[in-house]
């Protein structure tokens, strides 16, 4: 048994291999190549748009893929969602769909696109977010660079964006959130209903889940005095219960634990004011609940 997996080219590409590879997959492919090579005889990989994705794994050409939310709903696809995946090209927030304008331009608010010309990939999430605001405006599909082409060519686009330097360094600003998008593991439905396949895609699944929740995670050991103790675990913002282990050395134990990695470079000072000595930070690759 062999499932078809798709992944996504273009700009979530780095970012999903090194998901992958945090997950326990290792997956290669070279500059010409659809085809990646990974390191588990029971996957087959293809390299695909995100903006396809879904329509093939709903075909049943792919068993599974990744793609957004945003292309799942601007191609109506009826898929399987198996797991939210929140990660993107920059960072692990959700990115967003964009109305922008051009800096010189006297589009505002929604209401000033009345009439206007939109340019933008997702023609029906565009038409949708128009219809919820009773705004009637001309919308045509975009092919790419989108950026370039107001005000020469269109009054205003719907774009993506996770950081906006993009529009920014193009003259325009957002106007309005059409919606927002995160990525997801889909799996075909019949593909689903094979209890082979569906237990490889929720394996699948529960790594890459795990090594999203430990990308801002690191695991901190150290060594305290019975007296100290208690001031240490009130300092320790932990996802679970510190694990406290007894040492050979009397009268000390060793604590460990999970925390935020942004945390660490405040707390670390005040757990070595508080009695902690030895203390270790290190990195995680899953963290599975």
């Amino acid at each position: 048994m062999k499932i078809k997996l798709g992944l996504p080219k273009g700009s979530l590409q780095e970012s999903t291999f090194r998901m992958f590879k945090k997950a326990g997959f290792n997956v290669s492919v070279s500059s010409r190549s659809y085809l990646p090579v990974i390191d588990d005889d029971e996957i087959g990989c293809i390299l695909i748009r995100a903006q396809e994705m879904s329509r093939y794994v709903e075909e049943g050409v792919l068993d599974c893929g990744l793609t957004g939310n945003d292309w799942i709903e601007e191609n109506s696809s009826d898929v399987v969602r198996v797991e939210e995946l929140i990660y993107a090209k920059q960072g692990l927030n959700p990115v967003r769909w964009v109305v922008a304008a051009p800096n010189s331009s006297s589009i505002k608010k929604p209401k000033d696109l009345e009439g206007k010309r939109i340019a933008t990939e997702v023609v029906k999430l565009t038409k949708k977010y128009l219809k919820s605001r009773k705004i009637k405006a001309e919308v045509e599909f975009s092919w790419g660079a989108t950026e370039i082409k107001a005000p020469e060519l269109v009054d205003a686009i719907v774009e993506l964006t996770e950081t906006g330097s993009s529009l920014r360094a193009n003259n325009l600003r957002i106007v309005d959130v059409v919606c927002q998008s995160t990525t997801w593991l889909i799996a075909n439905k019949s593909s689903w209903k094979n209890k082979q396949k569906r237990r490889k895609i929720e394996n699948i699944a529960l790594l890459l889940k795990g090594a999203i929740l430990a990308e801002e995670k690191v695991g901190l050991k150290m060594n305290v005095k019975n007296s100290d103790l208690d001031k240490v675990i009130k300092l320790i913002p932990a996802m679970q219960t510190p694990t406290v282990s007894s040492l050979i050395q009397k009268d000390w134990v060793a604590v460990e634990t999970i925390i935020d990695e942004k945390v660490v470079r405040k707390l670390i000072p005040e757990l070595k004011k508080a009695g902690a000595v030895g203390i270790i930070e290190y990195p995680l690759n899953k963290a599975i609940y």
